[in-house]
């Protein structure tokens, strides 16, 4: 951190990618935002897409908020934080869940489980975030690293509307490291206030 110029309680900003089973913590320095780390994610549950109800074991992707409220010091994981789902979006469509965390251990039932040892550092940056003023911190969850070469791959997953609708926030990121705002209108996703794809179904 000292090399980096960063300080805890400066905002900070978390992605998740399914399929590399990664999760980064970005931190913001003075007007850009820079990676702290990326550490593999010990487990996640259910296939690549979006979770849809109650009970499906299926880990969420999409665009979530983390505030004080969603903290779990006393968690039977160690340590987790409430992902927030189902978000506006998910309403919207009918996906029902509840409980959907990061935390610690490496079992999950639709949660992205990190290990102890990383839900301790994610935990302490996330915490000394809001505690410090930000108001919320962004999570967003990809299935992937959202390049051109992995949806070709990916060209026939059932999910390829909903991916189209998400991929803007991740390239918007890679282009100037500044995180995109979302909003929820009429059941799309829109990102910098652009919708990108057709409606979700």
């Amino acid at each position: 951190m000292h090399d980096l110029g960063l300080k805890s309680g400066a905002p900070v900003y978390i992605r998740i990618f399914k399929e590399e089973s990664e999760i980064e913590l970005w931190m913001r320095h003075s007007e850009t935002w820079v990676l702290l780390q990326n550490w593999p994610i010990c487990r996640w549950s259910g296939r690549l897409g979006p979770k849809l109800r109650e009970g499906d074991h299926q880990a969420p992707e999409g665009f979530y908020e983390v505030n004080l409220g969603s903290l779990n010091p006393d968690s039977r994981h160690h340590l987790s934080f409430n992902l927030g789902f189902p978000n506006r979006f998910d309403r919207f469509h009918g996906r029902t869940g509840s409980f959907l965390m990061v935390h610690g251990g490496c079992s999950s039932i639709g949660c992205y489980a990190v290990t102890d040892p990383v839900i301790d550092v994610i935990y302490r940056f996330v915490e000394a975030a809001l505690r410090n003023g930000q108001h919320s911190i962004p999570v967003h969850i990809f299935p992937f690293r959202m390049t051109e070469e992995k949806l070709r791959r990916h060209a026939d997953a059932r999910w390829q509307t909903f991916w189209r609708q998400i991929e803007p926030a991740y390239r918007a990121f890679e282009s100037n490291h500044t995180v995109p705002e979302i909003t929820v209108t009429n059941g799309r996703y829109l990102v910098n206030g652009r919708s990108s794809g057709a409606l979700e179904s």
